[in-house]
């Protein structure tokens, strides 16, 4: 009963934070930010690890002042998650700057699959694929485990209709049959969701459990796959969502190929603006058989 208080009452204080200018949430999200980092230990330790393994070619200072902007933008994403789960759609699209085209699927003839790595603007770039184009949508996503916040992510997420969001335990043949029936699929591809289904595939030279779902599932739908990338803009200037050209080398017939080829566009993607890449994530937890764990709080080899 507490932790469903506490999270209405929290839910409560994100509707109320959205009618501050942006200017102001983005100042108090760093805030917030500036506490977790050091605050929250474990994840600080996560994202200078992940930071470490990935781009080991920088100094140590280089990978600090990289995860502090990090966190500023995790406190960013939470004082700000109430303008997309409570702003009007007018005043989301005056937000939302949008390069590209973000209308392929009325145009494309087939089904169109979005590959949209975990940026912080991540479900920015959900609220886009709602807003700029009129196609229904079909994602995935993380169960909560408190229902109060479970409930509000699933009428957040996709509160401006047409779409559907199925979790993770739900698998893939729930979204194999939207995209049957005309949705196009919003993919998260490169978060580490353990052995099965997936490959160890090399990101930053790494290898790192990949799911080769987005090569075999575009395969075998006749898919149109399109890469989109989200940033959100400094002192309050709103966000941009890049919808890249739809690749015409993907998918082939060899899903590891494709998938390692997706691991370097991401890498090309983090490069560019590292801060705002998910390195909280744990993301070399899974290790091939019989290799230690690649962090130091994980007790021993992966099985």
């Amino acid at each position: 009963m507490l932790m469903r208080l506490a999270a209405r009452a929290l839910l409560g204080l994100m509707w109320l934070l959205h009618w501050l200018p942006l200017p102001v949430l983005a100042a108090l999200g760093r805030g917030l930010g500036a506490i977790a980092w050091w605050s929250v230990r474990s994840r600080r330790e996560v994202a200078l690890r992940n930071l470490e393994l990935c781009l080991p070619e920088m100094t140590l200072a280089q990978r600090c002042e990289i995860a502090r902007e990090h966190f500023a933008l995790l406190g960013r994403s939470v004082t700000e998650r109430g303008l997309l789960w409570h702003s009007s759609a007018e005043q989301l699209k005056r937000l939302i700057h949008v390069e590209g085209d973000a209308t392929l699927p009325e145009h494309a003839g087939r089904p169109v699959m979005w590959l949209v790595p975990h940026f912080i603007g991540l479900d920015i770039a959900g609220a886009a694929v709602q807003l700029f184009q009129s196609k229904p949508v079909v994602s995935m996503y993380q169960m909560q485990s408190n229902p109060v916040f479970e409930e509000a992510v699933l009428r957040g997420r996709m509160r401006f209709g047409g779409g559907r969001l199925f979790s993770r335990w739900d698998g893939a043949r729930s979204v194999i049959r939207s995209v049957r029936e005309g949705h196009h699929f919003f993919n998260l591809p490169d978060m580490d969701f353990g052995a099965k289904d997936a490959a160890f595939v090399p990101f930053f030279g790494v290898p790192a459990a990949t799911l080769l779902a987005p090569s075999r599932m575009a395969k075998m739908l006749n898919m149109v796959v399109q890469p989109v990338v989200t940033e959100v803009l400094p002192a309050g200037r709103g966000y941009r969502v890049r919808f890249l050209d739809p690749w015409t080398d993907f998918p082939t017939d060899d899903a590891l190929a494709d998938t390692a080829r997706m691991n370097r566009w991401i890498e090309q993607e983090v490069r560019r603006m590292p801060a705002q890449y998910l390195w909280v994530h744990k993301r070399f937890k899974t290790r091939p058989k019989g290799e230690p764990s690649l962090y130091v709080n994980d007790a021993g080899p992966q099985p």
